[in-house]
């Protein structure tokens, strides 16, 4: 397979460095995109040439707000809760700073559990919900446009870094912003997992919205360089995820409602407000119910977890220089 010479154009790996065009390898070229391996640390990713009109500004619109807006908070909130049982393992209070903290139910179970919260959100319908409606300490801005006069115990990134083409700027910015001994906290697709060695390329988390696709020895190296030290890193399974778009699919493929011939291209043709619709029927049950499905659901989560299946990792990594 001879790739376009042009998806080399300003190519750099944001882990080693290397901007040598002769030193990445073709992994998979798909209609709209194409993902690269960097030669020298191993890094999956996509080039520069195909993210060009990629914006994540307006990355919901009011239709999934108004889909969000009707849902079930108590187990959105249930969900993130179980992602505090992991951060209280090594902070048990002090400032948190949730970046790119999207609907803001995460930073809401942290104020139930006494934490200082504070968030960004750069798309703009996310932000107004959880400024208006969830009244949080919510700020509509970019990460890199952020002053670095505060230093927080805690920087929470759930499912942003592999969003962002600058990784190694993005972390190193978080390193100015955690206190020394603070922790940061990343939730990112694992390129390493079962499931993306089973799948591939045709591995639901592949799409052009991500451009960095980590393994455990890649998002270790990039930490490493800014002064953190890993403490740990854990598969995670978002059953969540997995009804809206695994689940979803598969039903709209089965009745019929859907020309796609396989679960991916189902994938591509739902909007978010569809998603987001999905499971609010899905939660829409009467609370003995619910409670009981958040039970069983923790349950599954961390036997999951322990066992070391899933398709993304949450990583701790600590302040140390």
């Amino acid at each position: 397979m001879q790739p376009n010479p042009e998806i080399y154009d300003d190519i750099k790996c944001c882990v080693c460095s290397n901007s040598d065009p002769k030193e990445f390898t073709l992994q998979y070229s798909k209609e709209k995109f194409s993902v690269v391996t960097c030669n020298k640390c191993g890094l999956y990713f996509i080039p520069p040439y195909f993210r060009k009109k990629i914006s994540y500004e307006n990355y919901k619109n009011e239709a999934v707000t108004e889909a969000v807006r009707r849902g079930n908070n108590w187990v959105k909130i249930q969900r993130h809760k179980l992602r505090f049982q992991t951060i209280k393992k090594y902070k048990t209070s002090g400032d948190l700073f949730d970046l790119g903290s999207g609907w803001g139910h995460f930073m809401l179970a942290g104020i139930e559990l006494g934490y200082n919260v504070y968030g960004i959100e750069i798309s703009e319908q996310p932000y107004l919900y959880s400024k208006n409606d969830l009244k949080l300490p919510v700020d509509h801005i970019d990460f890199f446009e952020m002053k670095e006069d505060k230093k927080f115990d805690i920087v929470t990134l759930w499912d942003v870094l592999e969003h962002i083409d600058k990784a190694d700027l993005f972390i190193e910015k978080c390193a100015k912003v955690t206190k020394s001994d603070g922790i940061l906290v990343i939730q990112v697709p694992q390129i390493d997992s079962y499931f993306a060695k089973k799948y591939k390329d045709d591995w639901k988390m592949m799409g052009l919205d991500h451009v960095n696709y980590f393994s455990k020895k890649t998002i270790t190296q990039l930490l490493e360089q800014y002064g953190y030290k890993v403490e740990k890193i854990k598969s995670s399974f978002e059953i969540k995820l997995f009804i809206m778009y695994t689940i979803l699919p598969l039903l709209k493929r089965f009745k019929g409602t859907s020309k796609a011939k396989t679960t991916q291209e189902a994938n591509y043709e739902i909007t978010a407000s569809e998603r987001q619709q999905y499971f609010n029927k899905f939660t829409s049950k009467p609370m003995w119910q619910l409670k009981l499905f958040v039970f069983f659901h923790n349950i599954i989560y961390n036997t999951l977890s322990f066992f070391n299946i899933g398709e993304e990792m949450i990583v701790i990594a600590r302040k140390v220089k």
